[in-house]
């Protein structure tokens, strides 16, 4: 006798619907309970961001910063036994401070497709409009939940990407063609450094091991290189004048619509390694590059790296991308320093010319 699958009709005299017809209403229920959840919180972040606008408009025409701090007592114990514990004073200070770091309205309305209150409680303490714009575009456009925000945010994402030590003109250039355009660039990709801690290397490690780590734990390294990049080959052999050579791991990456080839290496960086990548490159270029899709770009992942080698052989104009890896994480303090530190240089460079 041939058995029923699960997703054959089951109908009998007591029991005649079919397991389709109950599947598929429940996901049209499910479906409209979070289309339902999120119109009510797009809706909820709109009315914080007017409260919050209009309590601000109220100080401002007062023109003293002390009245805030005197009328928000006040509306909140008129609010909260009307409308619930959500229009406390700190939940008030927050919606005002919503207004003053997001002033448009129309841009507050196009985050909302991807951003809940509770991603915007995350970014709306940063200090600087650039990093908050910067983890607005990208948790939208990267579809990050808010776990995912805050760890980027303690990990310090902004300043380790490419795009934080730019002169801030440019920075603003690149992150309102992410929000007009949906267009990233090389410099919101990339980062430096890169934390592997994930890989539980010992203190003594050699590139094929580091190489083995990374495919084992393929789904974590693509998390840290970021959204976007799929793989392709690892030991991508390359034969140029009947030599062969091999390239440690080769990517896609569908937003930038170019092949990314990534050289694992233990120590410093050396001169030597750019002939290396270029010679890679030109070839992926040749031989493995679609029509429609840009040129190959390289990065160098190194243990530490050699800033005026760097800075001399002028890799950005040959696509290589330069940038130390960490096996284990730093303390915050030694972080923040390394990477301000990082920051202020490039931008002097930049300035300068160099």
């Amino acid at each position: 006798m041939k058995k029923k699958t699960a997703k054959q009709a089951v109908k009998t005299d007591n029991n005649p619907i079919s397991g389709n017809l109950i599947g598929d209403i429940r996901r049209l229920i499910e479906t409209a309970r979070h289309n339902v959840a999120v119109t009510v919180n797009a809706s909820l972040t709109i009315l914080y961001w007017q409260i919050g606008n209009r309590i601000r408009q109220d100080i401002l025409k007062e023109k003293r910063a002390e009245y805030g701090e005197e009328i928000l007592p006040t509306l909140s114990a008129k609010l909260v036994p009307e409308f619930g514990n959500g229009f406390g004073i700190r939940n008030l200070s927050r919606m005002i401070r919503f207004a003053e770091v997001f002033p448009e309205e129309k841009i507050v309305s196009t985050l909302l497709r991807q951003l809940s209150w509770s991603h915007f409680v995350e970014i709306i303490p940063l200090k600087d409009d650039l990093q908050r714009n910067f983890y607005a575009e990208m948790c939208r456009l990267e579809r990050w939940s808010v776990r995912t925000l805050r760890k980027k945010i303690n990990g310090m994402l902004y300043e380790r990407t490419a795009i934080s030590k730019k002169p801030e003109k440019l920075i603003e250039k690149d992150l309102a063609a992410l929000r007009e355009e949906d267009r990233l660039t090389p410099d919101l990709v990339f980062r430096d450094p890169y934390f592997l801690e994930f890989l539980g290397l010992k203190d003594t490690f050699s590139e094929k091991d580091l190489e083995s780590s990374i495919l084992r734990e393929m789904e974590s390294f693509i998390l840290e290189l970021g959204v976007g990049f799929s793989f392709v080959a690892r030991q991508k052999r390359i034969t140029v004048d009947n030599e062969d050579y091999y390239l440690d791991l080769l990517f896609f990456h569908r937003k930038l619509k170019r092949l990314i080839a990534i050289e694992l290496k233990l120590g410093k960086f050396k001169a030597a390694y750019k002939g290396q990548m270029e010679l890679y490159l030109r070839w992926l270029e040749k031989y493995e590059k679609e029509p429609g899709e840009e040129t190959p770009l390289g990065l160098i992942l190194c243990a530490g790296k050699a800033s005026e080698q760097i800075e001399l052989l002028q890799l950005d104009k040959s696509g290589i991308k330069i940038a130390e890896y960490m096996t284990e994480l730093p303390k915050r303090e030694l972080l923040e320093q390394k990477l301000h530190k990082a920051v202020e240089l490039a931008r002097k460079r930049l300035e300068a010319g160099v």
